[in-house]
């Protein structure tokens, strides 16, 4: 610790171990406060739950381990199953699938709150539908496909009027993601954001669902407005987790 602080002079330093090591982190930052290092202040452990297979505990001292390279690479597979079923003639398919079976698993991991334990079943994990990541990632490439369909420059300058009830719960979610970022950087918990991907992306699809979005009428700017703004939000949301979001699936 002492080190870390000479070499990089940190304003935090975040130990991400697990849980199982609080008492560790705690009596090591008493020792340092002890010996005058008030900086101990600016440590923080930040402990994660356990992750099991098969209701069952990862060891690897007694070599029961899951190579990721394995995992990321039959989440591939499955995701380019999925692309044969739903969209057969997508191009790239192949960047698209490691796209969305890599972010699949990434999604997965940071979805569950820091502390919680939870079982790993992949087929689960990569899902089009549910609460998974490829769901985010096919609901901004859907909202990128309505833009497209539209094929009109926004005027993001005019006045917008959406009356019903469907796009104000979009328009809720999408002026609440500062306070969402700040919560998950207070908190150093990154399933907040996850989690609001989710509900952005649910919100969305009700409004899609009950919202002729592209009917030339004097709301279809502000509707098309409302689409793009959802996309960048979805984006910017998968890119703070570390997930891909492809323009087409």
């Amino acid at each position: 610790a002492i080190y870390r602080k000479r070499t990089y002079d940190f304003a935090l330093s975040l130990y991400a171990v697990g849980n199982e090591q609080s008492n560790h982190f705690k009596q090591l930052k008493a020792v340092l406060k002890e010996m005058g290092y008030d900086w101990a202040d600016d440590m923080h452990h930040v402990p994660f739950g356990l992750i099991t297979q098969g209701g069952k505990k990862l060891s690897t001292r007694k070599g029961k381990v899951i190579l990721l390279e394995e995992v990321l690479n039959e989440a591939t597979s499955l995701a380019l199953e999925q692309i044969n079923l739903k969209n057969p003639t997508l191009e790239n398919k192949e960047d698209v699938a490691k796209q969305v079976g890599v972010g699949a698993v990434v999604f997965h991991d940071l979805r569950n709150d820091r502390l919680n334990n939870f079982d790993f079943v992949l087929e689960e994990v990569v899902q089009f539908e549910g609460e998974t990541g490829p769901y985010v990632q096919y609901t901004n490439a859907r909202a990128l496909s309505i833009l497209r369909k539209a094929g009109v420059e926004l005027d993001l300058a005019a006045p917008l009027h959406l009356a019903d009830d469907y796009a104000w719960g979009v328009l809720k979610l999408i002026n609440s993601f500062p306070d969402i970022i700040m919560s998950s950087f207070e908190k150093f918990e990154p399933s907040v954001i996850a989690k609001y991907s989710l509900q952005l992306s649910q919100a969305f699809n009700r409004y899609y669902a009950n919202t002729k979005v592209l009917v030339e009428d004097e709301e279809r700017n502000a509707r098309l407005v409302l689409v793009k703004a959802t996309s960048v939000i979805l984006q910017e949301s998968l890119r703070l987790l570390g997930v891909k979001a492809p323009e087409r699936m």
